[in-house]
């Protein structure tokens, strides 16, 4: 699964975003490999304009074949997705809403589309394309180092990496204007670091390598 997040997490409901869904562009086509709609990204608002309506109807091939008689023929067959729009972070100068707390995917391990098994979609925590997923502006969090560029360093912040694709990297500089001082944002505090192996077993561990608790908000 396309997932950057660990389960060790503390949050709160009240701090968690359910308002925008991930743009098309960056939906991962399989739950099988990761990518720009993993869990765990961290995402900036891109499309909020109210003044349209909260869910939109289209074209969209993910239905499969709508214009034969009888299953939508002449359009009316249309998919639904929340107006309002999300992205991976891409660099330093953005300020994320917070970080993604589903995956959001087309298909399943066997290539099956998840629109047609929405329980095995709730099973697998995996958001289908056009609908709204939660994102979370504070709290703690245990990040894979999928999620990160470089290295995350107890006790210091972490900001928005410059590598794109929703990721952070370590910083201990904190932007403000009242004193002047040149860096890169503080998102939160770097709590814990460690590192993942296959302690002896024959198959290796999905998420081996370093991870590390980052505390999201100031």
């Amino acid at each position: 699964m396309g997932n950057r997040l660990l389960p060790f997490r503390q949050y709160n409901e009240h701090e968690v975003v359910n308002m925008f869904a991930l743009d098309d562009t960056y939906i991962n086509n399989s739950v099988t490999g990761y990518g720009s709609g993993d869990a765990g990204i961290f995402v900036k608002v891109t499309a909020a304009n109210l003044d349209l309506d909260p869910v939109t109807y289209g074209d969209n091939s993910y239905l499969g074949k709508t214009d034969y008689p009888f299953v939508g023929n002449g359009g009316a067959n249309m998919y639904p997705s929340v107006t309002l729009k999300i992205a991976p972070t891409t660099g330093i100068n953005e300020r994320p809403l917070g970080i993604a707390l589903m995956e959001t995917a087309q298909y399943d391990e066997n290539g099956q589309k998840l629109l047609y098994y929405p329980q095995k979609a709730q099973e697998l925590q995996v958001s289908l394309p056009g609908k709204a997923i939660p994102v979370a502006t504070r709290g703690i969090f245990t990040v894979t180092n999928r999620a990160y560029d470089g290295v995350l360093s107890v006790g210091q912040g972490f900001a928005v990496s410059n590598g794109g694709n929703g990721k952070i990297t370590g910083v201990s500089v904190y932007t403000t204007g009242l004193l002047g001082i040149v860096g890169s944002p503080v998102l939160g505090t770097v709590l814990a670091t460690g590192s993942r192996g296959n302690n002896g077993a024959t198959i290796a561990d999905k998420y081996s390598g370093t991870y590390a608790v980052i505390k999201l908000g100031l």
